[in-house]
């Protein structure tokens, strides 16, 4: 008999709720086509379900007519994709997580301080992207992903840098980072609040709580998400067999067999009906007893735009 433990918190933050709803206020006001840069949030679900009523999502602002609605997916923008948005005259709503955009004027002050700035991150996502092109001083940006390159960055004035980190970052491989580079760097410029977010934190305390009671874990999300990516990585790290699923055909039946208990999670961006269809998923292969963990009350709510509260 299998028993599943799902994980408290889990699923979408304030900052993907938030994007959603903006999308949903524009297509309302406004009507189809609307066009979001990049994707809104990274799931397969949520995309999908937009993508029928009408918006068009895009890599790069040349896919946009002139004049058109246009909308800043939450993991946000360089500032030279808002100038170019402001020349060719979109009508843009800016859905960047707000967090992000705590990020994206720390790396502002760097820069008027005429600071370098090391970004703690990953390689190609477009949190990272948008970060890096927030940066206008006379320095360099130094992307660093792990403790290796933490060792071995060179940075053009070891007494004048400054630290920021990608939001989605797994809390314990961040530490060990950031504490390379203090020891190498004393003299530098870290933010007296941590970049990675409330809910990344809470929901990878949620798994090491799970991971001391289940056998194996089944995290709902997209592969292309780095927080859903980050539960994964833990779990595994505490000796648990990890599963990252955007389906619920991707579920394999084995997976339940030999296996007591069963947890469950959802990284920030993963709906809570795609939790659900899981959970009946699992029912239908046996799964006897589903039992909801306790957690950390969630509270944060982000404004919508000014623009949208008319």
């Amino acid at each position: 008999m299998t028993h599943v433990l799902l994980a408290n918190p889990r699923g979408f933050c304030a900052g993907v709720e938030r994007a959603i709803a903006i999308v949903e206020q524009v297509l309302n006001n406004f009507g189809a086509p609307i066009y979001v840069h990049n994707h809104i949030v990274h799931n397969r679900r949520v995309v999908g379900d937009l993508r029928a009523r009408g918006v068009t999502f895009v890599r790069d602002l040349s896919e946009i007519p002139d004049g058109a609605v246009c909308i800043f997916s939450a993991h946000g923008v360089a500032r030279r994709v808002v100038e170019s948005a402001e020349a060719r005259g979109l009508k843009v709503f800016d859905a960047t997580c707000p967090l992000v955009t705590k990020v994206h004027i720390e790396v502002a002050r760097y820069a008027q301080a005429g600071m370098d700035c090391i970004i703690v991150g990953h390689s190609g996502h477009p949190e990272i992207e948008g970060t890096r092109g927030r940066y206008d001083g006379p320095g360099q940006v130094y992307l660093v992903e792990d403790v290796e390159q933490a060792g071995a960055v060179c940075v053009g004035n070891p007494e004048r840098v400054g630290l920021v980190s990608q939001t989605t970052l797994s809390v314990r491989d961040t530490e060990e980072i950031v504490t390379v580079l203090r020891r190498r760097f004393p003299e530098i410029a870290v933010p007296r609040r941590g970049d990675i977010c409330y809910a990344t934190q809470n929901r990878q305390n949620a798994v090491l709580e799970l991971a001391g009671r289940v056998e194996r874990l089944l995290v709902v999300g997209s592969p292309h998400s780095s927080n859903s990516n980050r539960l994964c990585e833990l779990a595994e790290a505490e000796g648990v067999p990890a599963h990252l699923i955007d389906a619920v055909d991707a579920i394999q039946p084995e997976w339940l067999s030999d296996v007591r208990y069963l947890g469950v999670t959802a990284g920030a961006s993963a709906p809570e009906t795609l939790v659900q269809e899981v959970l009946e998923r699992l029912r239908h292969l046996g799964a006897e007893r589903i039992v909801e963990m306790p957690g950390a009350p969630e509270r944060v709510r982000f404004a919508m735009p000014k623009e949208l509260c008319a």
